[in-house]
């Protein structure tokens, strides 16, 4: 149940962040969209360690740009052990917004 709960709330603040997430081109040359990510939900948001997959590392280095906007809109989420774990098995360094 615990879970459920969790997974709606991630997926609330993504359909959120839609609106809130664009980064300028000429700043990133990435579309921010926190909907990219989709693919680390199960890896960060589970309440055992999951290894994230092969799709999630690619979405998270394509979508470092964007990471201290997630960081910011996301904070509980996304500073989750879990999240770190991701972040570091994806050899992606977390940054500090």
């Amino acid at each position: 149940m615990k879970t459920t709960y969790v997974v709606a709330l991630f997926v609330m603040l993504l359909v959120v962040l839609l609106g809130n997430a664009e980064v300028s081109e000429a700043k990133a040359q990435v579309s921010c969209s926190a909907l990219e990510l989709w693919a680390c939900a199960d890896a960060m948001i589970s309440s055992k360690p999951t290894p994230p997959s092969a799709l999630c590392c690619s979405e998270l280095k394509q979508q470092t740009p964007c990471l201290c906007q997630y960081i910011k809109d996301l904070e509980q989420i996304v500073n989750s052990t879990n999240t770190k774990n991701v972040f570091s098995t994806c050899g992606v360094q977390f940054p500090t917004c």
